[in-house]
């Protein structure tokens, strides 16, 4: 892992993303760049293991993101469904906007009690406990969110309807958050990486368990 200063030989450009514009996100060049051997962070050939140890932590935050915007789409979907009025009455008082309301408050509730447990055992456990026990857990617990935070964003912008398309007005954290799914599903791990992580993490520990 090295250290690369901004200067000759590095060119950057700025990248404009459908969401998570603050990220910052850029494309960056090197030509015949020079990095001193002072620039050296860790010891060598251990790059990867660096980034890796950190991978857990990150899983946790972007399922916490993910988690609380899942969230703002049902608060959103909840005060717009009570005010707007069709065939003479609010929408929560069809079954068929009650029903998706329901989908939507299971699902995160649920997911929140297990980002929970695993804040609660990530607290408890020393680091290299948690990375063992808790990475394959952890890597579910992402697709979980992810997927629970799609869901929502798409009936949230079912239950708005039009105004759910428009940057602006009633409908723009909705518009806003189904611009962020991607942003929160891929980073970190890809589901489909996650899901096989997680299988292996757990078979891993479940074979230790069997030789203690």
């Amino acid at each position: 892992m090295l250290l690369v200063e901004k200067g000759e030989g590095v060119r950057t450009r700025r990248m404009d993303c459908s969401g998570a514009w603050c990220s910052g996100t850029t494309y960056v060049t090197f030509e015949d760049v020079k990095v001193p051997v002072s620039n050296l962070i860790g010891r060598e050939n251990k790059g990867f293991s660096q980034m890796m140890s950190n991978f857990n932590h990150e899983r946790l935050i972007v399922c916490m993101m993910a988690n609380r915007f899942a969230r703002v789409c049902l608060e959103e979907s909840i005060a717009y469904a009570t005010k707007r009025k069709t065939f003479g009455k609010p929408l929560i008082q069809h079954q068929v906007i009650r029903w998706k309301v329901g989908e939507m408050m299971r699902q995160v509730e649920a997911t929140h009690s297990w980002l929970e447990h695993l804040c609660y055992n990530v607290h408890k456990m020393e680091k290299a406990e948690a990375d063992m026990k808790l990475g394959g857990m952890t890597a579910l617990a992402k697709v979980q969110c992810t997927k629970v935070f799609e869901y929502c964003a798409r009936e949230s912008a079912q239950i708005f309807g039009g105004l759910s398309y428009t940057r602006g007005g009633q409908g723009e954290k909705v518009e806003r958050m189904n611009r962020e799914v991607r942003a929160m599903a891929v980073p970190g791990g890809s589901e489909e990486i996650m899901l096989d992580l997680g299988v292996k993490q757990s078979l891993k520990v479940a074979q230790m368990s069997a030789g203690m």
